[in-house]
């Protein structure tokens, strides 16, 4: 009897340890690169703080599932908990052991190993992905094409699929078509289609790309039955090695270009701005162009932020003189892969007639009565009024007794509007100012509306000192 009694006690402690325990396991204890593993906790009793995993050997969890059970033993209610953790294993590892709270007690779960075989290219595989480029050395800046492919067996099924792109680092994404899709016998073959450039010199690799494909598969579940689940694997293509040369013989362009410049006019009014519409075409480095902002004497040259779409790029300027100007030829010089020699792209250059003169201040020509007939006296200002000196100082105290009460009234208060500038009307104020240049301070003024009026970037307008450059040239 007393052995029975030891017996007993003994079962009732290892049926409390199968209550309150933690068991883990994986449903593949290995897998090929690429496929998904599912790692699973079961957890029995009433209290249960779950741990947070987010991390596994290493992969970031990729989702998360649970269930509860409820079980009848000897009368009594137990919980049980299935916690389940899908990841993707990149190399063999060790899950570690997991730490659970149970029922106010740390369980520990055993650490499982999980083996990783690299992945092999099946060429009869229901899913087959590859890269491919017509060579393997280009010029810096020289385009490319990347040509990926896809094929699926016509009698393979998928419920789902996830595409993952190679990451292209090192290189300059210049397009990418749309997918196209054709029927080649047995396989379903899909293709995508990159244009690149290399941003430097030397060895750089292109990533493999990534396919997960998604298939219906039956396994046994914990609870013991069998029920139909969805399993991911991963499909990867090879990978590939570029090697990159310098542009030769000190260009900094490689490619085939043409450039063209269009005007919306060729004859202006002084001071009237001119348009010039830039463009490049070609297939190369478009990202290495630098602004086609020319130096033209005594004209005032405003460029725009150069902007690349594809395989063009295009510049707007903005001239503006107050006399006959040419516009120079727009060149582009460039390294041809193909003819192995450096070519120029130019423009023709463009004449600009400014039709009327340019504003001069007026002058007063009077002759000179003290001395001789024929000489002549050139004066700006207006001559002094001779006044005794009982007037003036009439004069000097009227003038105070009018300056108090124009202070104290302030009438020009009701029609300061109608008569000032509009000072929000850049474009005018950019007129307004241009025969004032050569003064520092209205060269600051200009080169913020010029910024405003002619390019993406806006900056406030100093107000004060626009309205002391009014007011010194006397602009309303």
């Amino acid at each position: 009897m007393k052995n029975l009694g030891k017996i007993l006690f003994l079962l009732l402690l290892i049926s409390n340890a199968a209550v309150a325990s933690v068991v883990s396991s994986v449903n593949y204890n290995s897998v090929s690169k690429g496929e998904m593993v599912v790692f699973s906790l079961k957890i029995n009793g009433s209290e249960v703080q779950r741990p947070i995993i987010n991390t596994i050997c290493d992969s970031d969890v990729i989702s998360t599932s649970s269930q509860t059970s409820i079980e009848i033993l000897d009368g009594d209610y137990q919980k049980s908990y299935l916690l389940s953790y899908k990841f993707m294993p990149q190399k063999s590892c060790e899950i570690k052991a997991i730490d659970v709270e149970v029922d106010g007690k740390i369980e520990t779960s055993k650490a499982i190993k999980v083996e990783v075989k690299p992945m092999s290219q099946d060429k009869n595989a229901d899913f087959l992905l590859s890269l491919v480029t017509q060579k393997k050395e280009f010029y810096v800046g020289e385009p490319f094409e990347l040509t990926l492919f896809f094929k699926q067996k016509r009698s393979a099924e998928a419920v789902d699929s996830k595409f993952i792109a190679p990451p292209l680092r090192g290189f300059w994404i210049k397009g990418e078509s749309q997918p196209e899709r054709r029927d080649d016998g047995a396989y379903t073959i899909t293709t995508l289609r990159y244009i690149l450039a290399a941003q430097r010199e030397g060895n750089l690799s292109i990533s493999p790309a990534q396919m997960s494909i998604a298939s219906r598969s039956s396994s046994r579940e914990v609870w013991g039955s069998f029920a139909p689940q969805i399993k991911w694997r991963s499909y990867f293509s090879n990978e590939l090695n570029i090697s990159v040369k310098p542009i030769p013989m000190g260009a900094s362009l490689v490619g085939e270009f043409t450039i063209s410049a269009k005007t919306d006019k060729t004859q202006i009014n002084p001071n009237e701005a001119v348009n010039v519409n830039l463009q490049v075409n070609g297939s190369g480095n478009l990202e290495d162009i630098k602004s086609f902002k020319p130096y033209i004497k005594d004209v005032s040259v405003f460029d725009e932020k150069i902007a690349i779409n594809g395989l063009q790029l295009t510049q707007k300027l903005a001239l503006v003189g107050d006399s006959d100007f040419v516009i120079p030829p727009f060149e582009l010089s460039f390294f041809n892969p193909k003819t192995q020699k450096i070519e120029t792209a130019s423009t023709q250059e463009i004449k600009i007639a400014v039709s009327g003169e340019k504003a001069q201040p007026e002058l007063k020509i009077k002759r000179d009565e003290t001395g001789t007939k024929d000489k002549v006296q050139v004066q700006t200002e207006v001559p002094k009024s001779k006044l005794s000196s009982l007037w003036i100082s009439v004069i000097f105290i009227l003038g105070i007794i009018f300056g108090i009460v124009l202070m104290i009234l302030k009438p020009w208060n009701a029609f300061k509007r109608e008569k000032s500038l509009n000072i929000k009307d850049e474009k005018m104020l950019l007129m307004k100012l241009l025969p004032f240049k050569d003064d520092q301070d209205v060269q600051k003024i200009l080169d913020v509306l010029e910024s405003n009026l002619y390019s993406s970037e806006k900056q406030a307008v100093d107000k004060k000192l626009l309205k002391e450059l009014l007011k010194k040239y006397e602009i309303n």
